[in-house]
């Protein structure tokens, strides 16, 4: 039967007014006024779940192509693709030599290996590419490395072998450096602060607003301080900060953009660590803890980790103060007290009786150096040689707890070898029984790593008449 014309009408007129409605929705939504999340095709990896209200964090263009998503992916992680930190950097891939390599596969694009809103192919570390993706490349591998016949493809990034940006720990020449070192080093410690040391010679920090001078109480230029203020004017004087020269109004009414000072603020953020420590607070943002400040969202909740969290710490918002606490900024709690707060899996249960933990709580008590206590920083925000400029390093505490993760190889240079030779720190790495009772113990795996390493430094040298120049490793 042939419809009629005002029924046309009406559906005319309801598909338009649908239309209108699902074009008024995608617009609220874009910009921000809805649950994003429901316009994905897919969830976000776990790098990335946390970003799932800030779609042009990598979609910086609504009308934007793969050229501005491989942007948004060096803006974030540009650093680990330069060497010596990138096994394979782009300029390997751009050199007209490995020209044949691209036709196997696009390695100058991080979504060849690493495609977002894809959870029923996202593995570990957010890898899309099948686990034997090496194949494509390393096909004759075993022709010039005898040890490697027999090995199945899918092994290649098992602990203690190869991770195809960060491999320093696992170059050849790295490995035979540190072969028949003993499991614990009998002088071992972590490098030492040195910030306070050095703030004189960098460039970058306020030395006009902050002179490096000592401040007493007299000196406190907080507004109207009250009697019940006086126990965060002790914590502040016993701090760094009071020896620095750094006051009150300097977190409290940070400059804005043109350098004039803010209204107080009772409750600072970032902004103002950022003033004299603007490398760690940069390095925060890098990782899983700040990844949502940098982006402009919310503070990150332990309710929105995706490992176990205790239930009391939930709702809570970690910013800088989180871990270190206001006015008193405690270091040592930041270490150890601020973790196992929030953390609640089987590897941070673990931590109070494990001898890591004997070690931290003996330098606490001054029985031994401070550098020689190991804490839950200790390992997860090593203190590392960081380049200031072009022509000055400091030890810094990398804020970035994400950076030596996964795959835990790359805790091995920054943590591990202070204190543990290489082949234990593999084969401790590669054991997750012991990782998760928190390395009380011996390995009960072992990697064939080392003596890999020493066979082929063996044959090369006999390949070369007993000379090394040929050893591969960078």
């Amino acid at each position: 039967m042939a419809m009629s014309k005002a029924t046309k009408y009406t559906l005319w007129v309801l598909w338009l007014a649908g239309t209108l409605a699902a074009a008024l929705y995608l617009a609220y939504a874009l910009l921000g006024k809805a649950d994003r999340e429901l316009l994905m095709p897919g969830p976000l990896s776990a790098g990335h779940h946390q970003l799932s209200e800030s779609c042009e964090s990598c979609h910086t263009d609504p009308l934007g192509g793969g050229e501005l998503l491989q942007k948004a992916c060096v803006n974030c992680h540009g650093d680990v693709r330069k060497k010596p930190f990138d096994s394979h950097p782009a300029a390997k891939f751009t050199d007209p030599r490995n020209a044949d390599r691209l036709e196997k596969i696009d390695a100058l694009h991080c979504v060849t290996c690493h495609t977002e809103h894809r959870p029923e192919i996202t593995a570990k570390d957010g890898l899309t590419q099948p686990k034997d993706l090496c194949v494509h490349c390393h096909a004759e591998v075993a022709k010039d490395r005898p040890s490697h016949q027999g090995m199945a493809f899918d092994t290649c990034a098992s602990s203690g072998c190869h991770n195809f940006h960060d491999n320093r720990a696992l170059y050849t020449n790295f490995l035979v450096k540190h072969l028949h070192e003993p499991p614990t080093k009998p002088d071992g410690e972590l490098p030492a602060r040195e910030f306070a040391g050095v703030v004189g010679e960098i460039m970058g920090y306020p030395h006009d607003r902050f002179p490096l001078q000592p401040l007493s109480a007299d000196d406190m230029d907080a507004p109207d301080a009250s009697p019940a203020d006086q126990d965060i004017h002790r914590d502040w004087l016993e701090t760094a900060h009071a020896r620095s020269g750094v006051n009150c109004t300097a977190c409290h009414q940070p400059p804005d953009a043109e350098g004039n000072p803010q209204p107080w603020t009772d409750h600072p953020g970032t902004a103002g660590c950022a003033q004299c420590h603007g490398l760690e607070t940069k390095r925060f943002g890098q990782g899983k803890h700040g990844m949502r400040i940098a982006a402009g969202l919310s503070p990150m909740t332990p309710a929105q980790a995706q490992l176990p969290m205790k239930q009391d710490a939930a709702h809570e918002q970690l910013t800088c103060l989180s871990c270190h606490g206001a006015h008193r900024f405690d270091v040592a709690r930041a270490a150890v007290e601020a973790c196992v707060a929030c953390h609640d899996d089987q590897h941070t249960q673990a931590f109070a009786g494990s001898p890591h933990a004997q070690l931290w709580d003996r330098a606490q008590a001054g029985e031994i150096v401070a550098e020689q206590g190991v804490s839950c920083a200790s390992c997860h925000m090593p203190r590392i040689d960081f380049d200031v400029n072009d022509w000055m390093s400091r030890v810094m505490v990398d804020h970035n707890q994400s950076a030596n993760l996964s795959p835990n190889s790359k805790m091995i240079r920054p943590a591990c070898l202070h204190c543990h030779g290489l082949g234990f720190s593999l084969d401790a790495l590669a054991d997750p029984a012991l990782i998760d009772n928190n390395f009380s113990g011996q390995p009960r795996v072992h990697v064939d790593t080392m003596e890999l390493a020493e066979q082929d430094q063996k044959r090369r040298r006999e390949k070369s008449g007993g000379d090394d120049a040929g050893m591969f490793g960078f």
